[in-house]
């Protein structure tokens, strides 16, 4: 009986880094596909396939949230004159 239960919780285990590994793999995914769209902020019709979603909150700040699940939010400030992008804050949205 103890061998079956020692089976069982190295089972868990396993299965329990996996699912931390593909989280981790995720979230660094869906990390870049923010970090591109900030990126290309000033002229974004240089992506062809945006891999995330981009409005307007008014007076040079956008909202850019990733498409890939996890959702990640950030809140960019983008100047005008040097048309560089500055991240303001980022935040995981949960559905």
């Amino acid at each position: 009986m103890l061998v079956m239960q020692l089976e069982r919780l190295a089972a868990l285990e396993v299965m329990s880094i996996n699912t931390n590994a593909e989280a981790h793999r995720r979230f660094v995914a869906a990390e870049k596909a923010l970090l591109e769209c900030e990126q290309h902020l000033s002229n974004i019709t240089v992506l062809e396939n945006p891999a995330c979603h981009i409005q307007s909150v008014g007076k040079n700040l956008w909202l850019i949230s990733s498409k890939l699940k996890p959702s990640l939010q950030a809140l960019i400030f983008l100047d005008d004159k040097s048309n560089i992008a500055r991240r303001l804050n980022w935040r995981q949205s949960f559905e």
